[in-house]
């Protein structure tokens, strides 16, 4: 078994919001206006960052990740863009989660823009289906698509001219992210890392929790780093004697909140379907041993 040390979180000692303090709206950069959608919970932290991406000036915005179709959030989203004196000439989505993607179809409509994702249900009949590497020239800028499949199938970061890249929940503003099973692979998620951390991001604007300005490089290195300490912290479950799933949980997450157990549970069984094909354990449907 390979020795792991438990990973240190470079963000413990930044000087980020605390839980339930970002601001509705921010303006992160000349480029980008975040807007907080008010569905806080324990997965979608302080709740779903929009973003509106358009040169100053210009008189436009992309919004990305409209997140849940609320009159409230509705009402921000415009405040926001004419603070900017723009209007929305695209809509474009990270993944298909609803508390990502639910206002794509309906605020598109509303402000007569496309709707583009990964997914063709998510961008509609009349919608575009991104590709890895399409360069989306609008609002007076480039945002560049970047495939990084692993918390879903169907997950894009878009990286803009400053340097910054919008990662929706392949990284949050706190924690980590889930990568649950069926929809999530673990070893995808893990090259989708490295292609991110090799982009040398300038800010890591997440989907959840506050922007990433500091040292982005160093959360990358770090959720590497969390990956592999969670492989080790299960398979010593198992010498320990769990063999199922909900043992694993209640070993390894013992000292995390019971609400978010069942989705540590998902994230467990997509982190034994990477060891199974490794051949490190064997996974027989709920119950594992080691080889």
């Amino acid at each position: 078994m390979p020795d792991v040390r438990t990973p240190v979180d470079p963000r413990a000692t930044w000087d980020l919001p605390a839980p339930g303090a970002m601001p509705r709206t921010a303006d992160l950069e000349p480029l980008v206006t975040r807007v907080l959608a008010p569905n806080p919970s324990p997965m979608t932290l302080d709740g779903t960052n929009t973003y509106l991406v358009g040169a100053p000036g210009s008189g436009q915005a992309v919004l990305v990740d409209p997140g849940p179709d609320d009159p409230a959030h509705l009402a921000a989203v415009e405040a926001a863009l004419a603070a900017r004196d723009a209007r929305c000439v695209a809509v474009l989505v990270t993944h298909h989660h609803g508390d990502h993607a639910e206002a794509a179809l309906p605020w598109g409509m509303r402000f007569a823009a496309q709707v583009a994702a990964a997914d063709a249900r998510v961008a509609g009949p009349a919608g575009r289906v991104l590709e890895p590497g399409d360069r989306l020239a609008l609002a007076g800028t480039a945002l560049h698509v970047v495939p990084t499949p692993g918390h879903t199938a169907d997950h894009l970061a878009f990286r803009l001219e400053s340097g910054a890249v919008l990662v929706g929940d392949h990284v949050l503003g706190r924690g980590t992210s889930v990568v649950t099973h069926p929809e999530g692979d673990v070893r995808a998620y893990l090259a989708s890392l490295r292609r991110v951390h090799d982009l040398g991001p300038s800010a890591l604007y997440c989907g959840h929790g506050p922007e990433l300005t500091e040292d982005p490089g160093a959360v990358l290195d770090f959720y590497l780093a969390h990956r592999a300490f969670r492989e080790q912290q299960l398979l010593a479950a198992m010498v320990r004697g769990a063999g199922t799933v909900d043992e694993l949980v209640s070993d390894v997450y013992a000292e995390v909140p019971r609400e978010v157990w069942p989705a540590a549970a998902q994230s467990t069984r997509a982190t034994l379907d990477k060891l199974a094909a490794e051949g490190h354990v064997v996974l027989e449907s709920d119950r594992v041993s080691l080889p």
